[in-house]
């Protein structure tokens, strides 16, 4: 019996989990290296930009065990990266019970796929806030790749307090680091669209989607914390979703930070197809 399922009708929805499994292996290979370690791949960047990590193999039969864990670990040590490992557990059910075993915390999030009958979403109008989509040449693309990294510093969705001073610190930390330059070619080749919603000269929320053919997967949607609970991720997400149907995207999904996070996305015609697994070491 092999771990990792290729059937369509060996389990639910097995002919799209197929369809993302090709996806996530496809990605990173753009700003990536990826090293081979039998059931598990490891992708590490070169260059500026969020951090990659280990996930299982497309097609590899047998389970993984700790011992693979453990292998990929001491390698991703060696290199000075993240010890993380990404994938979806009806798919990979065995790595749970490894990264566990390997000592790492399993984290879970609601894998939610863009219905196709969902009808396009208007981009809202929110007072002074304006959403859009920026070129690889817009002033406001510093901001929009340093507002992520403040949200995710502050975890959860209540009002926080850093705010627009913080953010322009953030700009000006990250100028030289050759992440925009990244980010700008990225956008220019198509491996990136990033959308904003804007005020005062600066990005309060950001997201990005990676198309790759046919299928897109929005990512690192995160709103300034003092400008929360006040709809802009999904005014954000509804500009992606607008922006993927229109470059011809035909499966477009993400992964939820919780199932709180899940309902909002569901307003906009996502719906649960599967639970996304991320293990990494005890803060």
């Amino acid at each position: 019996m092999t771990d990792t399922l290729s059937a369509a009708d060996e389990r639910p929805d097995g002919a799209m989990l197929d369809r993302l499994e090709g996806y996530y292996d496809a990605v990173p290979r753009s700003s990536a290296r990826a090293e081979d370690f039998g059931p598990l791949t490891l992708f590490h960047r070169e260059g500026p930009g969020w951090p990659f990590y280990a996930r299982p193999t497309p097609g590899r039969a047998g389970a993984v065990g700790a011992a693979d864990v453990e292998r990929v670990r001491a390698r991703q040590r060696e290199l000075g990266v993240p010890e993380s490992f990404e994938w979806v557990a009806e798919t990979t059910p065995s790595l749970r019970a490894a990264a566990l075993e390997s000592g790492l915390v399993v984290h879970e999030h609601p894998l939610m796929v863009l219905a196709p009958e969902a009808p396009v979403p208007d981009l809202p109008t929110r007072g002074d806030v304006a959403v859009r989509v920026l070129g690889p040449d817009d002033p406001l693309l510093a901001s929009a790749l340093a507002v992520p990294h403040l949200a995710f510093g502050a975890p959860g969705t209540g009002v926080g307090e850093a705010g627009a001073a913080e953010l322009d610190a953030a700009v000006r930390e990250r100028a030289g680091d050759g992440s925009l330059e990244e980010s700008a070619g990225r956008i220019r080749a198509g491996l990136t669209r990033v959308a904003a919603a804007v005020a005062d000269g600066r990005a309060l929320c950001a997201g990005q989607h990676q198309p790759v053919g046919p299928v897109s997967e929005i990512v690192g949607v995160g709103t300034l914390p003092a400008a929360r609970r006040r709809g802009l991720a999904l005014g954000v997400t509804a500009a992606l979703v607008a922006d993927a149907r229109s470059q011809g995207v035909e499966t477009l999904f993400l992964s939820a930070g919780d199932d709180d996070v899940a309902r909002l996305y569901a307003r906009l015609g996502f719906r649960r197809l599967a639970t996304a697994l991320i293990a990494e070491p005890a803060s």
